[in-house]
């Protein structure tokens, strides 16, 4: 599948330091240690919503992960998935009467373009649930060698229990997975399974519903296998850093984590599991169902500044849960007519400092906040200093434009 344009990333003077980044698995801070590459595998979309705030969130705070390794000095591999076939999406398609093919690349092709307003770099692989589909099977098939699957009626089931760490990933009780479990996609009442939490990993033809050739009769594949073998396949095993929202947590990367660590014997799935805060608005989390969402192609097509939607976004720590307000964004508006003021100036107060903040920041856990604070003051010292020859770099606005568009994301 084709990704999205990418944009010209300006190369900084420095190398920035070594990125460390929050893992669930072990409830604290970790630095990372990429080899040749950094490799980074985060979770796509459903294409039947895109894009609201709760998944720029997410894509936009590992584009900072991207741009951090990248500033200290990494090759990145960044590998995406785009689950193209998927209840929601089918249902949806249903609702509005629409082909689910059509609807999904609708949706995927906005996908692409909100991600190129807001200067996210593009995944190297970029892998929809149908074009994985013999992945998925390859993958199947090691899980049957390994006797991790079993038949209910015509449906395949991974067995939670074929891997001894099942658990670790996420870190909840058993009694938090089997509340969790149907919230998010998961069966656990249905007759014949060995165990409530075992996750579906080929559903048989269904009339009214698309379907694959396999071995093990015509079908699609479920959400958890597909994003574990796309990961195995372009990334390799205990790649450094799976991402996504905080509600993949549990299931889905635990059910990914257990299917790779299964497959292969017992190689880590990732070193490093981290996970985006939700975005609420109205008081809730953002989400179809609650019918309170707010995108980004409305935003655009609105004439909003693309880059006041990503700077809005950075003022929050990318683990937080928050809530979207338009006084935020119009803040955000004013905030860069000031920073590109003082941009325009040439001159401004002493650079390097800020350089060094900025990509500090960033490297301890993605701090957007502390990195748009330097920012900050470096327009207040410029516009109030302006003219005092003995305060001013003459090469601070393009040295300051540079790290934005380098470490931020922000182009002005």
């Amino acid at each position: 599948m084709r990704a999205w344009s990418a944009p010209e990333v300006p190369a900084l003077p420095v190398t920035g330091p070594a990125v460390a980044l929050f893992d669930t698995s072990s409830g604290g801070p970790v630095t990372t240690t990429p080899g040749e590459r950094a490799r980074l595998y985060v979770c796509g979309i459903t294409p039947y919503d895109a894009t609201h705030m709760g998944h720029a969130n997410t894509y936009v705070a590992y584009d900072l992960l991207n741009r951090a390794w990248r500033s200290a000095g990494h090759d990145v591999t960044f590998v995406q998935n785009v689950t193209d076939v998927d209840d929601p999406l089918l249902e949806r398609a249903e609702k509005v009467h629409v082909d689910w093919v059509e609807l999904a690349e609708r949706e995927t092709e906005l996908f692409r373009h909100d991600m190129e307003a807001l200067r996210v770099l593009p995944p190297a692989a970029y892998v929809g649930a149908v074009e994985s589909i013999p992945l998925v099977i390859a993958l199947i098939e090691k899980l049957d060698a390994a006797g991790a699957i079993y038949r209910v009626d015509d449906d395949l089931y991974y067995s939670v229990g074929a891997d001894p760490r099942f658990g670790e990933e996420s870190r909840y009780s058993r009694e938090e997975m089997l509340r969790i479990f149907p919230e998010r996609g998961g069966d656990p009442d249905r007759p014949g399974k060995r165990d409530p939490l075992d996750p579906l990993v080929w559903r048989a033809r269904r009339e009214g519903e698309p379907s694959w050739e396999s071995p093990f009769g015509p079908g699609r594949p479920g959400w958890h296998i597909e994003c574990a073998a796309i990961a195995l396949e372009h990334l390799g095993g205990d790649f450094d850093v799976q991402g996504g929202g905080s509600d993949l947590i549990f299931p889905h990367h635990e059910m990914c984590a257990g299917h790779v660590q299964t497959a292969t014997g017992g190689t880590s799935f990732a070193q490093i599991y981290n996970h985006a805060g939700m975005v609420a608005y109205d008081g809730e989390k953002m989400s179809k169902s609650k019918g309170n969402l707010v995108f980004v192609s409305a935003l655009r097509n609105s004439d909003v500044d693309p880059m006041a939607i990503r700077l809005t976004l950075l003022r929050h720590h990318y683990r937080s849960d928050w809530e979207w307000t338009d006084d935020q964004l119009f803040d955000a508006v004013d905030t860069l007519v000031d920073w590109r003021r003082a941009l325009s100036l040439g001159a401004g107060a002493p650079a390097e400092p800020v350089v060094t903040e900025v990509l500090a920041a960033l490297a301890d856990d993605l701090d957007a906040p502390r990195a748009v604070a330097a920012v900050d003051a470096w327009v207040r010292a410029t516009l109030g200093t302006h003219g005092l020859a003995d305060a001013s770099d003459p090469e601070a606005a393009l040295t300051i434009a540079r790290l934005l568009d380098a470490a931020l994301g922000l182009a002005l």
